[in-house]
């Protein structure tokens, strides 16, 4: 297990933003759908942060774990485990299902590749080389 700093940062920004918009958004576009696309790259941070999974992989198993939210909704999952008056529970994994999010958790994915793949790029233009264990900063848990 890593601790990788700049991975943890971005995984605390981007949870606070997602409270942000939880709390005190109510509209139709930025809750549903912005806080759906960055809810994958809240996740893909977070893993990114605690492990050494590749890029592609932890946008994979984010965009994974979005799905399987989504799909929890359509069988009623908080419902079926008494959960479905627990504000916190409902915040966390919603409270119905939208076939429409699932265009969110795309482009979430499609950002963090795109991102990536031009930081990589911008790194090797300047001369760096990718992140290597022995050279990012994080440090081994």
């Amino acid at each position: 297990m890593r601790l990788h700093k700049g991975y943890a940062a971005l995984t605390i920004a981007l949870l606070a933003i997602e409270l942000v918009i939880a709390f005190f958004l109510n509209d139709p576009i930025i809750r549903p759908y912005v806080g759906d696309a960055l809810a994958v790259v809240l996740v893909y941070a977070g893993l990114r942060a605690v492990s050494w999974l590749s890029v592609v992989s932890a946008t994979l198993i984010a965009f994974a774990i979005a799905v399987v939210i989504e799909f929890s909704q359509y069988f009623r999952l908080l419902k079926a485990i008494g959960l479905d008056r627990n504000d916190v529970a409902r915040m966390i994994l919603g409270s119905g299902f939208d076939p429409k999010d699932f265009v969110a958790y795309t482009s979430g994915a499609v950002a963090v590749l795109l991102v990536e793949h031009y930081r990589r790029a911008s790194r090797a233009a300047a001369g760096t080389h990718t992140v290597s264990p022995s050279s990012d900063s994080s440090s081994t848990i």
